[in-house]
């Protein structure tokens, strides 16, 4: 089903919501629009099968390590081969154009128990034109068989939504439908996305979708969103924390939604409403070097308007009653711990009284909830914790999920940092759930909807309206 460029160019636009042309539909409404992987069980033995896979990983010795992410493909990867399909795995791997899968197409072998050759050099960038040497490759391999291309984000046309201008749209828009037809043209027509990480702007992910004839989520990743994922948005309890501010914006999707009860919050974000809870009370609280103007450049900086959105964010939240449990003491960059924060320091850490506080009132929350069904989740970590000097508030507080759930609230945690905190001072088994993907979740329980979501839901209208 080929894409013009001006289908792309509005293809994009609703995509990237450019002068509010994207649908509002919440997170059950985008997957409900969704065919899942058992819709395509009438695909014929020999179809090639586009299959968009979490492979940015970094696999470790052995099966089991650092491959959480390819282990998560392996029900939709042999559901394509038991109906004979030819599978093509594509994906990326870290943001850097050199990285390679060569690590990663042997380690899913391992864990499929089958050759995975790599497919290097699929793309003439000049042309945006699929290689015909790849498009061989895939055509004459086996029926059953996964084959992998090379990192997608070697070539520019993957990256050339991440940062584009709604104005720019226009110029770009015809290579993107080029280069999504192409893949539809020598590669296949078919596409299933089983990449719960993939929420970037990446061409493969939105863009290819386009001009296929069928889409659909794969097995694991419907399972997550229609699961968890969903779960989430019921949260009662929600503990962020983190470098980027930019979450405020996340935090305050999820508080909109009337549910959480409790915010525990550190790192930058903590910062914000730490200051604006001051300004509210009639006080003060200095930021130091994150508010300091000579520092605009760099992401630790908080600005003034991000102090104004957490002071509405305090303001409305007490009116319904949500109590922010914030630090009331800090590790600086020296490893002392103190209650202020002087105008040329930085926090690196939640100081000791503020994991107390943090312990009590998570107390205080199971209390409240004796012999009620709770929801909490989980984002991130409490301070540079790779650095043994600034990780004791993270260690501490990975503790208190497991004593939350060991109390019958179900705990999610929201996979990137948070997730290797746990996997680092704790185990899986004390919470209920860890995504394998931070920045998804956050779009999906936030501000924004997923990228692909929205991508897969406009593919299946898409085809339902051609076929009608």
């Amino acid at each position: 089903m080929p894409i013009t460029p001006e289908g792309m160019l509005d293809w994009c636009q609703r995509v990237l919501d450019v002068d509010g042309k994207r649908p509002r539909c919440s997170l059950s409404e985008y997957l409900a629009k969704i065919p899942r992987l058992d819709t395509l069980a009438d695909v014929p033995s020999g179809t090639t099968v586009l299959v968009r896979g979490d492979v940015d990983a970094k696999p470790g010795a052995k099966v089991g390590e650092g491959d959480v992410r390819l282990r998560s493909m392996q029900q939709t990867l042999d559901f394509g081969r038991q109906h004979g399909w030819r599978q093509v795995v594509f994906g990326h791997i870290g943001r850097k154009s050199e990285e390679t899968l060569a690590k990663v197409a042997k380690r899913l072998g391992e864990i499929m128990a089958c050759d995975v050759p790599l497919v290097i050099d699929w793309l003439d960038e000049s042309t945006l034109t699929i290689s015909d040497r790849a498009a061989e490759q895939i055509r004459t391999s086996a029926p059953g068989s996964i084959l992998m291309l090379e990192n997608t984000r070697r070539y520019h046309i993957e990256r050339v939504l991440w940062k584009a201008k709604p104005a720019e749209l226009p110029k770009v828009a015809e290579k993107l439908a080029h280069f999504a037809n192409q893949v539809a043209d020598k590669i296949a027509h078919v596409y299933v996305n089983e990449a719960l990480s993939a929420g970037s702007l990446d061409a493969s992910t939105i863009v290819v979708p386009a001009a296929m004839d069928r889409v659909a989520l794969g097995a694991y990743v419907a399972a997550e969103f229609d699961g968890p994922m969903l779960r989430c948005l019921a949260t009662q309890l929600v503990v962020f924390s983190g470098l980027k501010i930019d979450k405020l914006d996340d935090l305050e999707a999820m508080i909109g939604r009337g549910t959480i009860e409790m915010v525990f919050t550190a790192g930058s974000l903590a910062m914000a409403l730490k200051k604006a809870a001051a300004e509210l009370d009639g006080g003060q609280f200095s930021l130091g070097l994150a508010e300091d103007p000579a520092q605009a450049e760099k992401p630790f900086y908080i600005p003034r308007e991000r102090i104004e959105q957490a002071r509405r964010m305090i303001s409305e939240g007490r009116a319904k009653g949500i109590e922010f449990v914030l630090p009331v003491d800090f590790i600086l960059q020296d490893g002392r711990a103190s209650e202020t924060i002087g105008p040329g320091d930085q926090q690196f850490d939640i100081g000791p009284k503020t994991s107390a506080l943090f312990e009590q009132k998570v107390g205080e929350f199971i209390a409240r909830h004796q012999g009620r069904r709770a929801v909490a989740f989980h984002n991130g970590v409490f301070g540079m914790f790779e650095d043994a000097r600034f990780a004791e508030g993270t260690r501490r507080f990975i503790g208190q999920l497991k004593r939350l759930k060991d109390a019958g609230v179900e705990v999610y945690v929201g996979g990137g940092e948070g997730g290797t905190a746990l996997e680092k001072y704790g185990h899986p088994d004390d919470v209920t759930h860890t995504f394998t993907a931070g920045g998804t979740v956050l779009n999906a329980l936030g501000s924004d909807p997923v990228p692909y979501l929205v991508a897969l839901g406009m593919a299946a209208e898409r085809q339902k309206a051609g076929r009608g």
